[in-house]
């Protein structure tokens, strides 16, 4: 018996797959690890974005600007990455996305969960399958994991702004967020008091903070409170 190419395999995969998913509760997709083009998605999925296999197919990686979240797309990258250097056939990686079809104006929010599908001849990593399914914009969760990714946002926009501070002043910033004057930070960490509101001026110069809106954000940004 002749054996088949990776192309016929591949294409063999993706008709066992195609064969039951419309019975599945969310989209599937399966994506090619050279590129991270979408080779194949289910139908649902084409419905809800308002293009064919075909179209997806040629779009190449414009598929994730089109339809993703650029800034929350960008921190999956190391995550799938991961995945791939395990190689593991038992491993599987979950993300939270937001996907926009053309016609419409929101995001929605899907989970979806990301493993190896298939392996070339070598054993390396040749395809990945997705299955991603909606949440409710009612659930709890949604506005949860909205708050999570405008955190990790703001990490990495100011890593490098929060990297010049010191100890110190990592502890006063903690204190600063929870409220405390400059006699409670002083008393607190058995400095004086001008100390306690030269640390306050060297922060806020630093971190080019205006606000206690500004603090609570650098405070719950690097996991201070």
């Amino acid at each position: 018996m002749q054996k088949l190419t990776i192309q016929e395999r591949i294409e063999q995969k993706i008709r066992e797959i195609a064969s039951f998913a419309e019975a599945m509760p969310g989209v599937i997709i399966i994506h090619n690890i050279k590129d991270l083009s979408v080779v194949y998605m289910s139908p649902r999925g084409q419905r809800i974005l308002g293009v064919d296999n075909d179209e997806l197919v040629k779009m190449g990686s414009e598929y994730y600007t089109r339809f993703f979240n650029p800034d929350e797309a960008r921190e999956h990258v190391p995550t799938l990455i991961q995945l791939l250097q395990k190689n593991n056939n038992d491993e599987s990686i979950n993300l939270f996305q937001q996907v926009k079809s053309e016609s419409s104006r929101e995001w929605t929010w899907y989970s979806t969960a990301v493993k190896i599908f298939m392996w070339d001849d070598e054993g390396k990593p040749l395809l990945t399958i997705a299955v991603a399914i909606p949440i409710d914009p009612k659930h709890h969760i949604t506005s949860k994991v909205a708050r999570l990714l405008e955190e990790n946002n703001f990490l990495r926009k100011n890593y490098e702004s929060f990297g010049t501070l010191t100890n110190r002043e990592k502890q006063i910033l903690k204190c600063m967020a929870l409220g405390h004057t400059s006699n409670e930070i002083a008393e607190e960490l058995h400095i004086s008091v001008s100390t306690a509101e030269t640390h306050r001026k060297n922060i806020k110069r630093k971190l080019k903070i205006t606000s206690a809106f500004d603090i609570s954000n650098y405070a719950r940004a690097f996991d201070l409170i």
